[in-house]
Formats: structure tokens, sequence, C-alpha cells
């Protein structure tokens, strides 16, 4: 039970039955009743919650907010509400004060299913798709995967908590143009072995050491063999050998980030299947290609401005966007990265996802238009696609950039974070940061033990509360449960305050899941931290009235058991000692 939304629900069906009853009593005008909000006060010294039904009715009321507020006051029963008393503020705001029925109702929920709370009903099933990361194979991963994981897989697991059923998808782009690059990239540091520098690089190859190793590999174990083999041969077989090792590798790095897909899907599956021609031809049959030079292109203009005029926007919006067409098949017949992609979009629609989410880097920003106008226009619902975009990670340590991995020389890739960074903090720290603003990754502050560090922090106080138990287990005293009128008992400004911030968990987490942001629920658990620790500064546990003693020991075992439930939900690990 989400306490604190029945006491948000509680207060809104008592402020319009007493809107109701002054409209009945003649205090309030006839008028349709006004769409208002119940909050959570900047400042709540002013009140648990706060009301704007006054200001909000002024205009169909035709009366000052003030005496609006004050025919609904006169009114208002808050029986059934969690709420003991009310207060007029300012211009017409009111203010409701709980009562301890909402504290010991909070922790006594909290007990009662302490692995369970903060799960909800709100996504009622959906099928969600997360996909993330999908990097390309013809390469190590870089920082923007590691940011890309930690977000994705911690996004999926928010909406899973919310009452989602999301699944985590990764999209290998093993096929297309970039793996004729790679096959060309390999040939020649392949021939550059046997035969030097006579043999040139393409110009728009794969420059990384990445590609010399593995062709050097191939060499060392298969020697000359494909020396007089034709081009397409060698490159045949030697992109046979190298993608599958990348892959390999990608899969590794993804479970040693604590990442399990529920999918690895590879794009040669769907040129196989002839998933991809078959949208060329539904876009064709639907009159929205033509063909030019020899290629196909696909209408882009045409259908995003026929999209934004229905959407209200006026042609110089549209004529500032600067569209173009997109070509689908090249003039060699081979399909563009485009095409696949609606057909993998559409594949993902007709396996029963109702709702799809890829988390991309910010230089895709420019694909997103055009993916949910060609979903529009092969006959699905283009708003059910939903992007993150990501912005750019830079690495920090002793307050400068960092561009070189210390153990490689190298540019450092996500396996190279990973052997210096703790996974805990990896994926902690990635979601600190909303997906849409810059990052600097502190490398110095992931690897500190100390309270500077969030997840440190965090972890800290799970530890410490395990101590306090261990500490009272050895003279003997052992928690037990509370009635109600004990958990009444916490009553000091940082009891409720701490409590309060319990509440709103579940509400958190649907926030998180319905804005596809993890990073509320870091900051979250930053913030029960904190309170944790000035309760525990402020509140003797052990020494009091055994009543009290043991309704702090249940607030304690709360805390504790809400850490464990994010941390647990976002794959890190929650010790009880450090």
């Amino acid at each position: 039970m989400n306490v604190y939304a029945k006491a948000v629900d509680g207060l809104k069906a008592a402020v319009t039955a007493a809107m109701n009853k002054a409209i009945e009593s003649g205090a309030l005008p006839q008028a349709e009743l006004p769409d208002f909000i119940i909050e959570t006060p900047a400042d709540t010294t002013h009140g648990d919650f706060a009301t704007n039904a006054a200001m909000a009715g002024a205009r169909a009321f035709r009366m000052p907010p003030f005496k609006i507020a004050q025919a609904i006051t006169d009114n208002l029963d808050l029986t059934g509400t969690m709420c003991e008393r009310f207060e007029t503020a300012g211009p017409g705001f009111i203010n409701f004060f709980l009562g301890s029925g909402y504290y010991t109702e909070t922790l006594s929920t909290i007990c009662a299913d302490p692995e369970g709370y903060g799960s909800s009903d709100y996504g009622k099933g959906e099928r969600v798709m997360v996909e993330f990361v999908s990097a390309n194979p013809t390469g190590p991963m870089h920082m923007g995967n590691a940011r890309g994981g930690a977000l994705g897989d911690c996004l999926a697991a928010v909406l899973n908590k919310a009452g989602y059923s999301a699944y985590r998808e990764f999209y290998v782009n093993d096929a297309g143009n970039q793996i004729e690059k790679f096959g060309c990239s390999l040939e020649a540091r392949y021939l550059q072995i046997y035969k030097g520098d006579e043999v040139e690089f393409p110009e728009d190859g794969y420059q990384g050491a990445d590609i010399t190793e593995l062709a050097r590999e191939y060499a060392d174990q298969y020697g000359d063999a494909l020396l007089n083999a034709d081009p397409e041969s060698r490159k045949k077989a030697l992109v046979e050998y190298a993608l599958p090792k990348n892959i390999k590798k990608m899969q590794d790095d993804m479970a040693a980030y604590r990442i399990v897909y529920d999918k690895w899907f590879f794009e040669s599956e769907l040129h196989q299947s002839g998933a991809v021609k078959a949208v060329v031809d539904l876009l064709t049959d639907k009159g929205l290609t033509y063909e030019q030079e020899g290629a196909v292109w696909y209408k882009n203009k045409d259908v995003l401005t026929k999209k934004l005029l229905a959407e209200g926007k006026t042609q110089q919006y549209i004529d500032n966007l600067e569209l173009k067409d997109d070509v689908l098949i090249r003039q060699n017949g081979n399909p563009t990265y485009f095409a696949a992609d609606i057909a993998y979009h559409k594949n993902k629609f007709d396996r029963g996802f109702e709702t799809l989410i890829d988390v991309w880097g910010a230089d895709h920003h420019g694909h997103v238009m055009r993916m949910k106008g060609a979903m529009d226009a092969i006959g699905y619902n283009g708003d059910r696609l939903n992007v993150v975009l990501m912005q750019l990670v830079n690495l920090v340590r002793d307050g400068k950039p960092v561009k070189m991995s210390k153990r490689t020389g190298k540019a450092i890739q996500l396996r190279d974070l990973l052997e210096e960074v703790p996974v805990d903090s990896a994926r902690f720290l990635f979601n600190t940061r909303e997906a849409n603003t810059q990052m600097d990754f502190d490398l110095d502050l992931a690897v500190s033990q100390d309270n500077q560090n969030p997840v440190y922090y965090v972890q800290y106080a799970h530890a410490r509360i395990c101590s306090i138990f261990k500490a009272l287990e050895k003279d003997g005293i052992t928690p037990r449960e509370c009635s109600a009128e004990e958990l009444a008992l916490l009553t000091a400004p940082e009891e409720r305050e701490l409590i309060g911030h319990l509440a709103l968990y579940t509400n958190e987490i649907i926030s998180a899941a319905r804005d596809y942001d993890p990073t509320k629920i870091t900051r979250y658990v930053t913030q029960l931290a904190t309170l944790f620790h000035k309760f525990y500064n402020a509140c003797r546990v052990k020494g009091e009235d055994e009543g009290i003693m043991q309704a702090r020991l249940t607030l304690c075992n709360c805390v504790r058991a809400v850490i464990k439930n994010v941390l647990t939900m976002f794959s890190i690990n929650c010790p009880d000692s450090m």
C-alpha cells in the first residue's frame, strides 16, 4: 500500500467534498470545480501538504482566493485523510499537517514486506522494450557505453518496480556498411603482416590497435593461408574469425557490469529473414519511396511535414528544420542503416511490445524525429517510441581530463574503467546525473572510500544500521514487533522527517519510471542516508525507555530495508560491514 498516495488521494477527496458542500450552502457560487493539486511544500514547517484549490478556483467562482479558502475550510472534514489539522496562508493556500497515523502506517507497511516495498501496479503490466548500449561490434566499448549501460539497466529495473514488464535488449550491428569497412580494415592489417607498408590502409578504415591485434591473432593461428585468396573470400574469413571474438568481449563486459540482457538481437537476422526488404516494399506500396540515381529514397520530408502540420506547427518552423529525404537502398543494392533500423523497430512492435525505449547518444538527436515518423508511416504509433538522449562523459582525475588508460596507454575503454573502478561505483555514479546533462566522471571519487563517494555514503548508512543491531545483540537486546502506540512515540522532528522520506519511496519509483529517469532514485536514497545520519546523531537508540527504543529500532530497520531495496534493484552490493 502506498501511504503517501493514500494521504494525497484522501486530501483531494476531502477538498473536493468541501467545495461541493460550500456550493450547496451558497458559500460558493454554482460552477464547475477547478483542477487543483495536493503537493508537498518546499518548507515543511508550513505543513506536510498544501493545496492551491482556492487560487485555482478564482476564475470559476469569480471570488478572491482567500474567500474561497475560507469557504473550503468552513466545510472541510479531515476524517480519513491522515491529517490532523489545517491552516490557511498567504493569498489562499491551505496547508495540512499529518497525524501520527501516517507515520505509524508507513513503518508498518515497510515491515510487512521489506523487499516488496516501493512496488506498485502503476505500469499495469505494460510490455516495454528497453534497448541500450547496442555498441558497434567492430571495436571496443567506450565511456558512452558505460553510461548508457548503467542508465538503461537501472531504468529497466525501475520500470519493473513500477509495475511494467521491462525487457532488455542489445542490438548488434553485424551487417551493413560498418562490417564491410571492418573487413577491409582487417584485410589491410593482415596483408601488411606479410607485405609491409606497400599495402595501403583504407582511408576510412578502422585505425584502432584492436584491428591489428585481431589480424595478428589470425595470422598466428592460420598463417598466410589467405594471402592468395580472392579479396572477398579473404575479408569474409577474417570477419567470421574476428566478429564473434568482439561480440564475446562485449557480452563479457556487460556481464562484468552486471547487465543481463533478455536478448542479443543481431541485425543480420533482419536481412536474412527478408524483413529489411519487406519494410522497403511496404513503404513503396504506400507511395512513400522514389528512385533517383539508382538509389531508393524514403519521402521523409513529406511524412514529417504532414505530421508536424497536424500537430499545429507552422510552415516556418518546419522550414527551419531543413528536413531531407533518406536513402533506403544504395546504388549498389545494399540497404542503409536507416532501412534496417525501421525494420528492427517494426520487429519490436510485432513482438508485442507496447512501448519502445531507446537509449542513444546525443549525436543521434536528428535520428529521433525521422524514426518516429517512419513508425507512423508503416502503420504504427511513432509516439510509442521514446528515446532517451545521453550526453557525453568526460573522465577526470586530479581535476584534469583523462584520455588514456594508465595500464595500456590507449584510449580508455569500458573494460579499462571496470578494472580500475568498482562496479558499484560505476553503476551508481553514472545514475547521479540526468542523461541529458554532460557528465564529468571523477575517477578519484569513484575509488574513494569516504562519504564524498555517494555509493560509499549510502552503503555505509546500511552497514552502520547493521552494526547497531549487532552491538545491541551482544547486550542481549533483541528487536521485536512494535504496537501502533509505540510507533506513535516517534515524534521528534528528525524521526518524522526520516519517516516522511520513507513514505515517498513508492511515488519516487513511479516518478522515475514515468520520466525515464533512474537518477531520481539515487538522489532519493542518498537523501535517505543523510536523514538517517541526522536522526542517529539526534536520537539515542540504546538507553531509552524500552518502548521508544524498540520503535527507533523499527525505524532503523525500515531505513536499512529501503536502502537494501534500492541497491539490490540497481544490482549494487549492500554490505553489512565496511
